[in-house]
């Protein structure tokens, strides 16, 4: 079965996209805040992750780094979700090795869920 981790500090969205995503089939895991996150793409090596950049303890861009920095989890594809849309935010997590860059309020959750069948392809 194929694992996500979801790292997302706003518990309803967590919930919503668990329920979307476990309905597809997927086993997931969430954090809600970075330091969890890391720790959990640590134990249980998803296939992918799911991360919000605005998070308490460990932000989005330092979980990431900390991921890309790690030989064992750099090549984990990360998708970030977040309310962040100015460019740079953007431009930061793509070099930092974000595979995809989605803004919450341009995309629906079916949205969501095909951009992650698709980076899982």
């Amino acid at each position: 079965m194929t694992k996500i981790l979801f790292i997302e500090d706003e518990s309803a969205l967590q919930r919503a996209v668990t329920s979307v995503l476990s309905d597809e089939g997927f086993e997931v895991f969430s954090a809600l805040d970075g330091e969890i996150g890391i720790r959990l793409v640590k134990e249980k090596k998803p296939d992918l992750v799911l991360l919000d950049l605005v998070l308490p303890k460990k932000d989005g861009f330092e979980v990431l780094k900390e991921m890309r920095e790690d030989p064992e989890l750099k090549n984990i594809p990360v998708i970030i979700l977040s309310n962040l849309e100015r460019s740079e935010e953007i431009s930061r997590a793509l070099e930092l090795g974000a595979t995809t860059y989605l803004v919450k309020t341009n995309y629906r959750l079916e949205e969501v869920v095909q951009k992650i069948q698709q980076t899982l392809k």
